[in-house]
């Protein structure tokens, strides 16, 4: 075994090994940037260029890519406010607040840390899983994958505050957006009201850029400032953010271990883990009031995780072929292409390169984080630049990153559509994240609760591990109701009787009214569309609508029975700028993407931007040169229009 390991070793520190280890290392920096692309994009841009090539150099361009993604991407979330991939989303709650507090710098170099010894510690976990997790892994059955997506849905209760109701409501819609297309059991087709774009589904990129990255934008334009409201000390913040994570390295380490063990399970990674991990320092803390609004243990606890879980995801890659991510998909058939069969097989004959690739995974992680670190200085600048002038910008890059999803000018009109709905969520106060970790985790908790079903009956539930899991949900429930009563009554014993504690009243205002109204109708007109549905394909439609409509009607009945506090909800702006963005939709219809998204930002940046026009020109440029060379490298057709095809074809 020593001998293995230092062959490992030595393989590792050869000079092409560590050549395509940083070009792997670029490319997913690069990959992390762009918000939307990911992991995927990035491996498959990747996959072209291995053949022929040496399976240790290539696994470590590879690796090089996975272990930096999750690392790279915290720039949009913290900058842009806008998710870089499906793993960043809970980073920009408290990292965007951050950096509109000034405090960019300190979110950056606390997360890239974090992020760095997160993917040293799923490293060493992960070497040790390569000899244990074979019966580990194989002894998580449907029934306790399907408890572990009811676990990430019980951080809901965590995430909500005291708008309980409210979350649930957007939890329930979200679940029910999820169940969109085809049942998994019976094949049979919801709720996509003849629309061939609905048959499968909303792409989770589409939703994710409309429910948080339109909403930040359309904020910041009306608000007409930089994306910082006050100036960054960048040298102060970068040395804080240090100090944080060794503060918080309690969090770090319990929020690594966490993503480690959640990467193991297949399809489980992603998205999960760092709401898990948010939750978790949540429920953790003494103190909540500051998180939502900048809370660097926000940022540390999400970002601890995803590396890890990176590291994780690789061990049903490896030991059984078996991806636990999108990502690790794409790897897979990386190993493919190098003659690499995963596998129990793989331990026994290529132990060499399997050690390779976890000793990649970690070195990977300290090159990624230095880069990023040096970087955090000039790009956390980017937050004392006027939002105008980085808006069209931004706003073509999410268009673009959509489009991605699925290839379909559908793609562009469900983000403005979910960019409305994310609107009033922001200015009501509606949870985001908890809509967000409905849909995520629906088709997840619909598949294994049916292979629960048909394989094991009701003895599904009743298995240890399902136990375990139902006691961690029950616990994440009820132990912060039961903390905040303990409160109120320790409140009311200083004061001598219980009486004097008062209850704060619900807000209210016009979006809330709106949102109750057009959530109580989808919730009928749902009903409607699955009345047909045999039990086994709408029981999770049904499910839904029940969680949502039962939270809207319960969040009226105690406006009803308290006294509500009248909000200013302002939605005039907001409006004009979201019919804006349909036009430009319009626009790039009739004309052609690349041709309208090229006039957009020439005119956004002369007449609202007030930029000189040879500036506004260069940038304009830019981005046409941008979109083209993502077409050739991509293979991308975008909408064509009018004049696409005289001035590109």
């Amino acid at each position: 075994m020593l001998d293995i390991l230092l062959s490992s070793l030595g393989q590792l520190f050869t000079l092409s090994h560590l050549l395509f280890m940083v070009l792997g290392v670029l490319v997913g920096l690069v990959v992390g940037i762009i918000p939307g692309l990911g992991g995927i994009a990035g491996m498959s841009l990747l996959l072209p260029f291995l053949y022929g090539m040496e399976p240790a150099v290539a696994l470590g361009m590879l690796m090089g890519l996975v272990a930096v993604i999750p690392t790279g991407d915290t720039f949009a979330s913290v900058l842009l406010g806008i998710p870089g991939s499906s793993a960043s989303q809970a980073t920009v709650i408290d990292g965007f607040s951050l950096a509109k507090r000034g405090q960019a710098a300190r979110a950056l170099s606390s997360a890239f840390l974090s992020s760095m010894i997160g993917g040293l510690i799923g490293a060493v976990i992960l070497t040790g899983f390569i000899l244990i997790a074979r019966p580990l892994v194989l002894s998580f059955s449907s029934s306790e994958l399907f408890m572990l997506t009811l676990l990430g849905l019980s951080m809901v209760a965590v995430l909500s505050g005291r708008d309980l109701f409210k979350g649930l409501a957007a939890c329930g819609l979200g679940l029910l957006v999820g169940a969109i297309g085809m049942a998994p059991a019976t094949g049979e087709f919801r709720m996509n009201f003849g629309l061939d774009y609905l048959y499968d589904g909303l792409p989770l990129v589409v939703v994710g850029l409309g429910i948080f990255a339109l909403p930040e934008i359309v904020d910041l334009l009306v608000k007409r400032g930089a994306i910082a409201e006050e100036p960054c000390q960048l040298g102060k913040g970068w040395r804080q953010g240090i100090r944080d994570v060794r503060e918080q390295r309690g969090i770090v380490a319990r929020c690594a271990a966490i993503g480690s063990l959640i990467g193991t399970i297949p399809g489980l990674a992603g998205s999960v883990v760092d709401w898990l991990t948010y939750g978790h320092a949540v429920q953790s803390a003494k103190d909540k009031s500051e998180f939502g609004k900048g809370d660097i243990r926000g940022v540390i606890a999400p970002e601890s995780a995803n590396n890890a879980c990176a590291c994780g995801a690789m061990v049903p890659t490896l030991l059984f072929g078996v991806p636990g991510s999108g990502t690790a998909a794409v790897f897979l058939g990386g190993l493919l292409l190098l003659g690499l069969q995963p596998g129990v097989g793989m331990i026994e004959t290529h132990l060499d390169l399997t050690y390779t690739i976890i000793w990649s995974l970690a070195l990977a992680n300290i090159l990624g984080a230095a880069l990023c670190l040096v970087l955090a200085r000039p790009v956390a600048s980017l937050t004392r630049v006027p939002f105008a002038t980085l808006a069209p910008l931004i706003t073509v890059l999410i268009m673009f990153a959509a489009f991605q999803a699925t290839r379909s000018t559908g793609d562009l009109l469900a983000l403005g559509a979910v960019g409305i709905l994310g609107v009033l969520f922001k200015q009501a106060n509606w949870s985001r994240p908890a809509f967000l970790i409905g849909f995520v985790l629906a088709p997840g908790a619909e598949g294994y609760f049916y292979q629960a079903v048909q394989f094991q009956g009701t003895e599904a539930f009743m298995r240890p591990g399902v136990l375990i899991i139902c006691a961690l949900i029950l616990a994440a429930l009820f132990i912060p109701l039961l903390r905040s009563l303990w409160v109120k009554r320790r409140q009311a014993s200083s004061v001598g009787a219980a009486s004097t504690v008062r209850t704060e009243p619900p807000a209210l205002g016009v979006i809330d009214v709106v949102l109750f109204i057009t959530l109580l109708g989808t919730a009928i007109v749902a009903w409607i569309d699955v009345a047909d549905l045999t039990l086994i394909g709408g029981i999770m439609p049904r499910l839904a609508i029940a969680i949502l409509a039962v939270s809207c009607l319960m969040e009226i009945a105690r406006c009803l029975m308290h006294r509500p506090q009248w909000q200013h909800q302002a939605i005039g702006l907001h409006g004009l700028w979201l019919a804006g963005f349909f036009t430009l939709v319009g626009a790039m219809l009739l004309l052609g993407f690349i041709t309208a998204a090229t006039l957009f930002c020439l005119v956004f940046l002369l007449a609202i931007a007030r930029l000189k026009p040879w500036v506004a020109a260069v940038m304009a440029f830019g981005v046409t040169a941008f979109l083209v060379g993502m077409a050739e490298f991509l293979t991308l057709t975008y909408p064509s229009g009018l004049i696409d095809p005289w001035l590109f074809g």
